[in-house]
């Protein structure tokens, strides 16, 4: 197949430029892919570093400022779809998916449109509604929560595929605690701390700051020994000075942005993920997991669907700050147990989260938007 993905993020993109990757370190073997997005996008640059899928810059601009701009890339994508002959557009965004069924409308041989819900934004408005009625031949949902939201949408008349995201279980492995050990001396020496950590970003729905929150109500012996640690860009100001109001500034870390997390990730004893919007499923959840750690989530959208509460991990109700400082308290009194929890853990993503099955279920969607009859998404 010939695949062109569309992704409108400029800088990082987050989890859409991991999806993205993800799947094209895992289908470039087997067909030709092609990867449109901003020219300072992380995805091209990922792309073309590893040689992945062809890089196209497009803006995917909005406004008329940028008028002329649309309109040479609305040229230039339909120009790639004619002459290279594409099999399959791959929206996973609203911007870009506009773009995409406007540079193929009225071809006598049009691609077909496969469109991915990565958030938890409603899709109940005039620009899905046309999107999915003229733009999107098959849906990807990246978790069950996702699809039952677009079944209460436009896209329900739509075929809708639950296609979860995968990790490189490879990459994202469990490794030797000394591997985090440098890290995790910035954050505290203590040898009965515990330390909580998030790779999932500093974005205010995160609900970092809840754990913080929680940290702050915690009885006096053990709030000194309980660390939280957050990777991504500088967070809101306004928050990091609620930190310092709380009384645990010294507990509350920042590590930053960074090129490769799993340092990161081995310095802590567990996880978290506290999402209060824009959620689905989370790739932060899973590659913790697949590292080893267990992961305190929200039950919020799609993030209970990575965790059997107790087993691998623990499930607290959203925004309660009284509820997560209770399973913190907990996850103290039991933290030498918390080794073999991740082992829990690191089995489950080796079941359920590999890129193997992430790849073989995207295909098998692509298959049947094709229209092969011998293809399900199981």
């Amino acid at each position: 197949m010939k695949i062109l993905y569309t992704n409108f993020h400029a800088g990082d993109g987050g989890g859409h430029t991991t999806y993205l990757a993800s799947l094209a370190r895992a289908l470039s073997p087997r067909h030709q892919l092609f990867m449109a997005a901003p020219a300072d996008s992380r995805v091209l640059r990922v792309v073309r570093q590893e040689r992945i899928a062809e890089p196209v810059e497009i803006a995917f601009s909005s406004g008329l400022p940028t008028l002329a701009g649309q309109w040479a890339d609305l040229r230039t994508l339909r120009r790639l779809v004619v002459t290279q002959g594409i099999d399959i557009v791959h929206a996973n965004g609203a911007r870009d998916h506009r773009v995409a069924m406007e540079a193929v409308a009225g071809l006598s041989r049009r691609p077909k449109l496969v469109f991915t819900k990565h958030n938890s934004k409603p899709s109940n408005t005039l620009g899905n509604a046309v999107r999915a009625r003229w733009g999107t031949d098959r849906v990807i949902a990246v978790s069950a929560h996702t699809r039952q939201m677009l079944l209460d949408s436009p896209y329900r008349h739509c075929p809708i595929d639950v296609v979860r995201n995968g990790v490189d279980l490879q990459r994202f492995a469990p490794v030797d605690p000394s591997e985090g050990a440098a890290l995790r001396a910035r954050w505290t020496t203590d040898p009965e701390a515990l330390v909580l950590v998030s790779n999932a970003g500093t974005d205010d729905h995160k609900g970092w700051i809840d754990l913080a929150r929680a940290i702050a109500t915690l009885p006096a012996p053990i709030r000194s020994k309980v660390h939280m640690a957050v990777a991504g860009r500088d967070p809101d100001p306004q928050l990091v000075a609620e930190v310092a109001r709380l009384g645990v500034a010294a507990q509350v870390h920042f590590a930053g942005l960074l090129e490769d997390i799993r340092p990161f990730v081995a310095s802590g004893d567990a996880g978290f993920v506290l999402s209060w919007d824009i959620e689905t499923i989370s790739f932060a959840c899973r590659e913790m997991m697949a590292m080893g750690k267990p992961v305190m989530v929200s039950d919020y959208a799609g993030l209970p669907e990575n965790i059997t509460h107790g087993e691998d991990g623990w499930i607290v109700p959203v925004r309660n700050v009284a509820a997560i400082a209770a399973q913190v308290e907990a996850l103290y009194a039991l933290r030498s147990t918390l080794p073999s929890v991740g082992q829990a853990a690191r089995a489950r993503a080796e079941r359920e989260f590999g890129l193997e099955t992430f790849s073989r279920l995207t295909e098998a969607s692509y298959a049947a938007v094709l229209g092969d009859p011998s293809s399900a998404v199981a």
